[in-house]
């Protein structure tokens, strides 16, 4: 029997194992007794008997590196630094004569797979439907749960995780600027008028264990807790101030909310009023009244006009009652804007225009 270098013998003597076999010229009597099986040292060191049995011979042991997988592991196995495949629960025996073997084992009880697997790996065909993969955007925050039990927070990134006993789930929270609205929230006044609201608030989610974990629908209650704020300020307050202080609303609600800040997780940025929808009957009324104010308010102006133009057209008198001259100028004035409108003039009788007026202005005078 020849063994190459790249070779090893098993050397049976009536079906148990005697001793490994060195590269080298071997002669044996009695075939029916004696048998030899040839393992070639590039393939891992697999026979039709149990590994244990060889386990007991130092020199084979050597030989060889084993890798015992238990129920709760899986291991990848690497030959010169090259991934080749994956082992689950058993016993496994590799030469080591001419190839360095080496093992990574995973834990299925610690099913989160670190850097120290190469990430190229896993598209790999061995690792086909053998892990989970995580992704946590730059604008969330992961919780991460074993088997419903929560346990830490996860950054942006990648998270890989070996499926098996532990089933791994996982919550984002959304940490970027979030806008909650309250549409038309139907609330009385202290007056007894009803008008529906449109409410909007603007907040972020900075600790989401207490906004998922010890809240339940974080976002029904900061609804149903805007609801009642709402409903507090403009139940204490009438129409009419209502109006004057829209605001003030969104004030006096957004500090209501920052002292409830601890409680949600959440830092509330602002609150504000969109819009007030008055019931049709209380819109008509109050048509009807801003109309009259602004009709009295014309009114007003123009009582003030025509005492102005009065006391200017007195003054005016006065001057001109004392000045003759002045009194002249009108009346050319007035002279002139008569002939500004007078296509033609006709005279009767002698004597020139300036003449025939100031007879008329003359008589006038004297009249």
């Amino acid at each position: 029997m020849i063994i190459k270098n790249d070779e090893r013998g098993l050397l049976f003597k009536d079906g148990s194992y005697v001793k490994h076999l060195k590269p080298g010229n071997y002669f044996y009597f009695g075939s029916h007794k004696n048998k030899i099986t040839v393992l070639d040292v590039n393939k891992p060191f697999e026979t039709e008997k149990d590994i244990s049995v060889f386990l007991g011979d130092e020199e084979l042991k050597k030989e060889l590196d084993i890798l015992d997988v238990r129920d709760n592991e899986i291991a990848l196995y690497y030959q010169d630094g090259k991934f080749v495949r994956i082992y689950t629960s058993g016993k496994y025996a590799f030469w080591n004569v001419l190839k360095k073997n080496t093992f990574k084992i995973l834990d299925k009880n610690n099913p989160e797979l670190d850097d120290t697997i190469e990430r190229s790996l896993f598209s790999h065909p061995a690792f086909a439907n053998r892990y989970t993969l995580l992704e946590v955007f730059n604008f969330e925050k992961g919780l991460l749960f074993y088997n419903n039990t929560f346990q830490k927070l996860l950054d942006p990134g990648r998270y890989y995780f070996l499926n098996g006993n532990i089933a791994v789930t996982a919550l984002k929270a959304d940490l970027r600027r979030q806008q909650m609205d309250v549409a038309g929230q139907e609330i009385m006044t202290e007056d007894k008028v009803t008008l529906r609201l449109n409410f909007v608030c603007h907040f972020v989610i900075v600790d989401p264990i207490k906004t998922y974990l010890e809240t339940k629908d974080f976002q029904t209650q900061v609804y149903n807790l805007l609801q009642l704020i709402l409903r507090e300020y403009v139940g204490s307050m009438k129409l009419d101030e209502l109006l004057r202080k829209k605001k003030e609303i969104g004030d006096f609600v957004l500090e209501q909310l920052k002292q409830q800040s601890d409680v949600f997780g959440i830092e509330f940025l602002f609150a504000g009023l969109k819009d007030v929808i008055l019931p049709g009957e209380i819109k008509t009324i109050l048509n009807t009244v801003i109309l009259a104010e602004k009709k009295a308010l014309a009114n007003v102006i123009t009582r003030r006009e025509e005492t102005a133009s009065t006391r200017s057209l007195l003054n005016t008198a006065k001057l001109m009652d004392e000045n003759k001259t002045l009194y002249r100028l009108k009346e050319f004035e007035v002279l002139e804007k008569i002939c500004e409108k007078i296509g033609n003039i006709s005279l009767m009788g002698g004597g020139s225009l300036i003449e025939h007026l100031s007879a008329l202005f003359t008589a006038r005078k004297e009249e």
